[in-house]
């Protein structure tokens, strides 16, 4: 029993790469990090600050940004941390909860994408009906729901997780605490673990992607049916945005969790993390701020703004 509770810590592999390209990563990740902090930072300012903003869509918008920094602060710090010293270890409550939190942001960011989405299907395709059935009421219940489901259903994969013995490698293949890569340390049967980490991903992944597919076919009827040129060009810009942001989020996360496993899938899945937790955040906000008009013209009222105070 000694030896299965021995180990009080691990070692973050990260990349094997010699030590000018890690200085090099640090600096270049160290820039991302900033930039996805700014960025998100800069949306749920614009939408607390503008009231023009104040609608349910960015509503949502802002807990998206949120959830967004939660998720970078939550792996990209100790990352940048083993680039400056690969050999330095991380506790083993710090990386069982690094693990639950990465869990927890991942399984939120899925379901208020699925909100989002919902919302976007009622604005279009219920016009007459928008302000009756997502009223703030309702909006503020789904926010909640989309937190509580998600820390409920990483909260399932944290004990079954803890309730495991580790007594061999400390050696964690990954820059931070992945599950799967904390899995393959354990010196116990984790068949139950991934049968769970498979029907989670399904469950997460699978269920609300599809849901959000059904919800913009509808939407892509109703705009085909628009009348108005310049009302169907809106729609689809605005609408655009989050298809993007969509296409980013699932197409990295099926294929890490679901996807088919060829060649090196350890490697190809630490890279496709690394885009799924440092890029994907860092972008969100450039897509919504890029592609959509009222977000650019918010931007554009509260430097106005800023100039003259700045001035008086």
């Amino acid at each position: 029993m000694g030896n299965q509770t021995s180990v009080t810590q691990f070692i973050l592999l990260g990349f094997p790469l010699g030590p000018g390209m890690q200085m090099l990563l640090f600096v270049l990740f160290s820039l991302f990090y900033a930039f996805t902090l700014l960025g998100n930072g800069t949306i749920v300012g614009l939408i607390c600050l503008d009231s023009r903003l104040h609608t349910p869509m960015y509503f949502f918008l802002s807990y998206l940004a949120i959830v967004d920094i939660a998720y970078a602060c939550n792996t990209v710090p100790q990352m940048l941390v083993n680039l400056l010293d690969p050999a330095r270890p991380i506790s083993f409550a710090g990386c069982m909860t690094q693990t639950f939190l990465f869990l927890t942001f991942a399984h939120t960011e899925c379901l208020l994408l699925v909100v989002m989405s919902y919302d976007r299907y009622v604005a279009i395709c219920h016009p007459l009906r928008y302000t009756t059935i997502m009223s703030w009421r309702i909006c503020i219940i789904l926010v909640a729901t989309s937190w509580i489901l998600g820390l409920l259903l990483a909260l399932v994969h944290l004990v079954l997780l803890l309730r495991l013995p580790f007594c061999g490698s400390q050696n964690v293949n990954h820059f931070f605490c992945e599950i799967i890569a904390v899995l393959k340390l354990a010196c116990s049967d984790t068949h139950v673990n991934e049968v769970m980490v498979l029907a989670g991903a399904v469950s997460v992944l699978v269920g609300p992607f599809s849901s959000i597919v059904v919800s913009y076919a509808h939407i892509l009827c109703a705009i085909l049916r628009m009348q108005s040129g310049q009302g169907r060009q809106k729609t689809f810009s605005t609408c655009s945005s989050h298809l993007c942001v969509v296409g980013l989020f699932y197409g990295t996360a099926i294929a890490m969790y679901i996807g088919p496993q060829h060649g090196n899938p350890n490697e190809k899945k630490k890279y496709l993390l690394l885009f799924h937790s440092l890029f994907n955040p860092m972008l969100n906000p450039l897509i919504y701020s890029l592609r959509n008009k009222d977000v650019k013209s918010a931007l554009k009222r509260t430097l106005i703004k800023e100039g003259p105070s700045r001035e008086h």
